[in-house]
């Protein structure tokens, strides 16, 4: 099978396309999947480039990537019992969840990591939703209980998790900001938003106040001036990137959480069903053939893309 793997760490230059790699053997708790469509993410490129080795080191060779969309080719025992050959499923095959790798013809997956995909989007939108779409829920339903009548800023609306998080939040009936370059500001307004903010003309901590929820996905200067915007005592910043800041935290009253993405199957399963009752859209920027990962994962680095980047396979 065709697989994008890298035997050192480094720049687009060690992506390669191995066209005789090994189908993986299925064992237990395992399932591999014909993939159809895999989504890139910015943690893609930087664990290409050995960002993440300190905590997630590779063995090399190792085939990358981590969200996919496909169909179900074999089953091994301990598998769920509603998950059936030729079932359409989508989730996580990342090597560090137990799969072997998401850039692939074939992928092996941790039965835990994938559920059946959301019948409303095709494979490609389907790929493009599980690191991001689980990130949206797990903060804003999970890590804050939003709720109607608050009223959250989004930082990177435009973005993968941001503009799924738009729509999650009007969705809970919540008020919604967002930080968005110039170009991006029709896209989040179609996406619900309802105050949009262009961050390269305008400080959001000039613009608004006493609001009840910070979502962070940019990190560094914009995190800390986000405490700014947040009412006294009752506020709370969650953040993709940044470790909560107890002199922060203390300044302004407000509570501060960080998180990890988990993807799991009860929450993808979840997240599937409201997709579907809700018709949410899953923008695709840019699309790449497997063949063309190494330009997919620079795109992704360089650029920011509207929504997602997907290969199709």
């Amino acid at each position: 099978m065709k697989a994008i793997q890298i035997k050192k760490y480094g720049s687009s230059d060690v992506v390669e396309v191995n066209e005789t790699a090994s189908v993986p053997s299925v064992s237990s708790g395992k399932i591999l999947v014909n993939v159809k469509a895999s989504g890139v993410n910015p943690v893609d490129w930087k664990i290409r480039e050995g960002y993440m080795q300190q905590v997630m080191a590779l063995q090399f060779p190792s085939t990358l990537g981590m969200d996919f969309s496909g169909v179900v080719k074999q089953l091994g025992e301990d598998a769920p019992s509603d998950v059936k050959q030729g079932d359409e499923v989508y989730g996580q095959a990342s090597v560090f969840s137990g799969g072997s790798g998401a850039f692939a013809e074939l992928a092996l997956a941790n039965k835990d990591s994938i559920a059946h995909k959301p019948k409303t989007l095709n494979h490609l939108e389907s790929a493009a939703l599980p690191l991001v779409g689980v990130s949206a829920w797990q903060a804003l339903l999970e890590h804050i209980g939003l709720s109607k009548e608050k009223k959250i800023l989004i930082h990177g609306g435009a973005g993968g998790i941001g503009s799924i998080a738009i729509q999650l939040a009007k969705h809970l009936g919540t008020y919604v900001a967002t930080t968005v370059g110039t170009n991006d500001k029709q896209f989040v307004q179609e996406l619900g938003a309802d105050q949009v903010i262009d961050y390269k003309t305008q400080n959001f901590e000039d613009t608004i106040h006493d609001y009840d929820v910070v979502f962070d996905t940019v990190g560094g200067d914009t995190y800390k001036r986000s405490f700014k915007v947040l009412k006294k005592g009752s506020g709370v910043i969650v953040s993709m990137l940044e470790q909560p800041n107890s002199e922060l935290m203390n300044q302004y009253g407000i509570k501060a959480v960080s998180f990890f993405t988990q993807v799991n199957r009860q929450r993808l399963t979840k997240l599937a069903e409201w997709v579907d009752q809700n018709n949410i859209k899953v923008n695709i920027d840019k699309t790449f053939s497997l063949g063309e990962a190494a330009k997919a994962l620079d795109y992704q680095k360089e650029v920011h893309p509207r929504g997602k980047v997907v290969l199709s396979i």
